[in-house]
């Protein structure tokens, strides 16, 4: 089910740790790559290899890893030129690589997270309990990425634990509407989340 397809780009790329880029993803299945420090208002490259919207990216050092409606994630080396695809099968709502770089954080829409091995497209763990099949709901890893939050559609905020993969905590908030994103300060042991009932909420974790 899961295994990477390899493409060559070609075009030129600027550093994705470069003090001076961003990269954007959107609805018209682009993602593109701006220069922050010219007044222009044309990307530096854009990539075009998305089938339908780009829901979510994250870049990593040289690497970007996007998520796209098409169901497929998406790694670009600009390093070496190279783009990895990997088919989850479902909508992708959102991607977070790991610390380390080794694996991708994958929510979907058929109420599965995901952690992908990077290197060969396999699933490490997965993680299940929350409901997410409508809405555009964001997960995260925290805490030296040892756990991961997620909002759910039912109003709740869930903790799982990354290795294991057993929920450690359901968090009833946003007045049961649907929990649409977190957010983790490891440093600060503190995560937020936000709802569709328009409040941001800040939680703390115990030492």
């Amino acid at each position: 089910m899961y295994g990477p397809e390899i493409i060559i780009f070609f075009g030129k790329a600027g550093s994705a740790d470069g003090l001076g880029s961003t990269f954007t993803g959107s609805f018209d299945a682009t993602v593109r790559l701006w220069d922050c420090k010219s007044q222009s208002t044309k990307p530096i490259q854009v990539f075009d290899d998305s089938k339908d919207s780009v829901s979510s990216l994250h870049v990593l050092g040289h690497e970007i890893v996007t998520g796209s409606v098409d169901g497929k994630m998406r790694l670009y080396d600009l390093r070496m030129g190279m783009m990895y695809v990997d088919t989850l099968g479902h909508p992708i709502t959102s991607v977070q690589q790991t610390t380390d770089g080794n694996a991708v954080l994958v929510s979907t829409l058929d109420s599965t997270i995901r952690l992908m091995d990077k290197s060969n497209g396999k699933m490490l763990q997965h993680y299940k309990g929350h409901t997410n099949s409508d809405f555009r709901i964001r997960s995260c890893l925290g805490f030296g990425d040892a756990a991961i939050f997620s909002g759910s559609e039912d109003g709740k905020v869930y903790i799982w634990d990354v290795l294991e993969g057993k929920v450690l905590e359901r968090l009833a908030t946003h007045e049961g509407k649907v929990a649409s994103a977190v957010a983790c300060n490891s440093v600060r042991r503190e995560f937020a989340s936000a709802g569709v009932d328009g409040n941001v909420i800040v939680w703390g974790m115990p030492q």
